[in-house]
């Protein structure tokens, strides 16, 4: 694993990219801290009738672009300085995909899994009461992330409408269709990594049929694995926080997601369709041409970067690779497709569900999964073009494509402003 701190780890990156561009120091120097992260404990009243304390966060790392922008996870490890690294992302990702935000991030230390429904209601309706004042359609907009979903964001969106006094329902994406959440809101991280792979596929002399394994069976694991099994591609290996399964021939798919929509796992698998168990730690070594990292943070690192035999990694998680591994990676030849590019589906079509919420004008399936498919395109494009004329990895390249947007919005806004907006 890396000795640096998650956030050391990600300011890494920022380093990097400034060496490669001509930036005002004061730029950098901004960009390395969060503007205001608050913490709170909500206290919720359990089911039997005691109460229960749980550690929440919101950080708004940086608006210089434009309202913050990020998703709230519940999780029994979240941590401030996680919740910043991710606001951090955020930042980054949303001038990636040229979007009209800047980053933020919120999480509550929390196992929901061993909440009742009724319990996480209350929790999600306490964390909009403490963070009220926080968010708004046009200060900080959030979303779901790890162990969140549609309906923690409608009763967010409707606790914030009891305590304004009307529907808002451009405070939250990620919201139910019936609330004013958008079509192609739920594969939208898959979606637009799957297109990203699509589109390279010619420069990265992928295959026609390529085996790929799927690091995380959750949310974004599974679309992409459907996705991309539909076109053909064999699904080699899939692991989820139960243990991994494995085929050579390649899994099948419609069986492993209907465990999971059992509430079982990957698991309950092994010994039907070929399906045989495979070490969880052993995934990133699988044999195959495509790995997917859908998990959590770090989960390549510099002790098993070498075991990977992939040719192309895409991040669909975020921070899974750390800058060991990407050195590590980058001299085996293995192209990484990076997080803030290749996971921005989801904040993409979170921005599409901001705007229909505000116009109260809302598109079809069809026409979401368009304009995804052509900023992610547009983008993709652009950042491979710039890490193959400067002879850096794609990582990089998109670190520079970024910073090049947040430095010339930073400088818009006059020097004054850098330390004191």
């Amino acid at each position: 694993m890396s000795d640096g701190s998650l956030l050391d780890d990600a300011l890494v990156r920022l380093d990097e990219a400034a060496r490669h561009l001509n930036v005002d120091p004061d730029v950098v120097e901004k960009l390395k801290y969060a503007r205001e992260t608050t913490k709170v404990r909500l206290m919720i009243r359990m089911d039997d009738g005691s109460r229960k304390s749980f550690l929440a966060w919101r950080c708004r790392y940086d608006d210089t672009r434009g309202p913050t922008k990020g998703g709230i996870r519940y999780h029994p490890d979240a941590h401030v300085e996680e919740v910043e690294t991710l606001a951090f992302w955020m930042t980054f990702k949303c001038a990636v995909m040229n979007l009209p935000y800047g980053g933020g991030k919120g999480a509550v230390r929390v196992d929901p899994r061993q909440l009742s429904k009724a319990e996480l209601e209350r929790l999600s309706r306490a964390y909009m009461q403490a963070f009220a004042r926080t968010v708004g359609p046009d200060r900080d907009i959030p979303a779901p992330d790890v162990y969140t979903n549609s309906m923690i964001m409608g009763w967010m969106a409707d606790e914030y409408a009891q305590i304004v006094g009307q529907a808002v329902p451009a405070v939250i994406t990620g919201k139910p269709i019936a609330l004013g959440g958008s079509l192609g809101r739920g594969d939208a991280t898959a979606r637009g990594g799957y297109y990203l792979v699509r589109h390279l596929a010619d420069d990265l002399k992928l295959g026609k049929v390529m085996r790929v394994a799927v690091q995380g069976f959750g949310n974004a694991g599974q679309y992409v694995a459907q996705l991309l099994a539909g076109d053909g591609h064999r699904i080699v290996a899939v692991s989820d926080s139960q243990g991994a399964v494995y085929a050579g021939n390649g899994l099948n798919v419609e069986a492993l997601l209907a465990a999971k929509a059992r509430g079982k796992s990957v698991m309950a698998t092994v010994g039907q369709h070929g399906h045989e168990a495979l070490d969880p730690d052993k995934i990133v070594g699988v044999q195959c041409e495509l790995l997917v990292p859908a998990a959590l943070e770090n989960m390549i690192h510099a002790e098993n970067a070498k075991s990977v035999r992939a040719k192309l990694i895409l991040e669909l998680a975020n921070g899974p690779v750390t800058p060991e591994a990407d050195e590590i990676l980058a001299k085996a030849d293995v192209v990484v497709l990076p997080d803030i590019l290749a996971n921005a589906g989801g904040v993409t079509v979170s921005y599409f569900e901001w705007v229909q919420n505000r116009q109260g004008y809302y598109w079809t399936e069809q026409e979401i999964h368009g304009r995804l498919q052509s900023i992610m395109e547009r983008e993709g494009r652009t950042i491979w073009e710039l890490s193959r004329q400067r002879g850096i990895p794609m990582r990089t390249g998109a670190y520079v494509h970024a910073l090049g947007r947040l430095a010339e919005a930073i400088e818009a806004h006059g020097t004054q402003s850098f330390f004191t907006s």
